[in-house]
């Protein structure tokens, strides 16, 4: 966390300065021969300068708190990842502009010591809606963050005795290949669709956690199907790659809502591999369930893709949008 300091200036210019974590940190805030530096200067029309173990900030006052907010969210990229992409400062710069860069988001204490952040607006919103929420519909596409986060919400739940047990569920449901062919029996063909799920919960949790969570039935990662007939109390619930269900599954899936529980819904309604003419019960759900209390809507774009940057471009480019070409 960095310490700003406001103070006024003359002719009308105020002064900011934050002191930086380290040189390493500055470098990365600050960007190979200085580009991202440059680049917030000329967007928000302040001088930026380095001198002493801290970064100074002159400028007009809302253009300073802008860039401060800016550079803050800069510093806790590097620190947490040791380095700060262009597109990192362009994400921010775009979400300072539109207004929507707010105090950042509590992290997620998913173990001691081991904490998740949202790294973008929307997921923040998306973290926040979870929190306050029973119910959270969330729809965006690939690599916005849509079951990493939802896991970690479920495991930070059960690390603090909130819920007894987390229940990781998705539809076993085709995306172009055929299962019946594939070796072993009905577990071993649909565990390539828990396998996401999976991972995300291993980067939370030690594997013999794991292991021994689904030992004791404390943790489960099942198909869809598997739900039919059960009440679950005091559970926290994911349905992973929502889009794939049909209006009675998500019906049936969110019935099965005990006391004490929370459910979080999520998919790309733009990767539907459902037969023709079906309509994908979350795009249902996020129309027929708007307005009741303790239900949230909450759509994720394509600048909340926090994947390689390649990512972002791909998944506008199969949207059918102009992209502008990197140099």
């Amino acid at each position: 966390m960095v310490a700003a300091v406001g103070r006024p200036a003359r002719c009308g210019m105020t002064k900011t300065t934050l002191s930086v974590v380290s040189s390493k940190t500055l470098l990365a805030v600050f960007g190979a021969c200085d580009r991202h530096v440059r680049k917030l200067r000329e967007s928000l029309g302040v001088g930026i300068f380095a001198s002493d173990g801290e970064i100074r900030i002159e400028g007009d006052a809302d253009a300073v708190a802008r860039a401060t907010a800016v550079l803050e969210r800069l510093q806790a990229q590097a620190t947490r990842h040791g380095d700060v992409a262009a597109e990192d400062v362009e994400r921010i710069l775009a979400e300072a502009t539109s207004g929507e860069l707010g105090s950042p988001t509590a992290p997620i204490a998913v173990a001691s010591g081991r904490e998740v952040r949202p790294r973008t607006a929307g997921q923040a919103r998306y973290v926040e809606a979870i929190r306050k929420n029973e119910l959270i519909l969330c729809a965006g596409p690939a690599g916005t963050g849509k079951t990493y986060l939802a896991v970690a919400m479920a495991v930070a739940a059960l690390r603090e005795e909130r819920v007894r047990k987390i229940v990781l569920v998705r539809p076993a449901v085709e995306a172009g290949e055929s299962l019946g062919f594939l070796p072993g029996d009905l577990l071993a063909k649909i565990n390539p669709y828990l396998r996401p799920l999976m991972d995300a919960l291993r980067e939370m949790m030690d594997y013999d956690v794991v292991k021994r969570y689904q030992e004791e039935d404390v943790i489960e990662v099942i198909p869809l199907a598997y739900m039919r007939g059960r009440t679950l109390n005091d559970a926290f619930m994911i349905l992973d790659e929502a889009q794939n269900t049909t209006i009675s599954q998500m019906k049936m899936f969110l019935t099965r809502m005990g006391n004490r529980s929370k459910i979080v819904v999520s998919g790309d309604t733009t990767q539907v591999d459902l037969p023709s003419g079906t309509r994908s019960g979350l795009v249902d759900g996020l129309a027929r369930l708007r307005g009741i209390h303790g239900v949230a809507a909450v759509r994720l774009t394509g600048a909340d893709i926090v994947r390689h940057p390649l990512v972002q471009q791909i998944v506008v480019a199969y949207d059918g949008q102009p992209t502008k070409k990197k140099h």
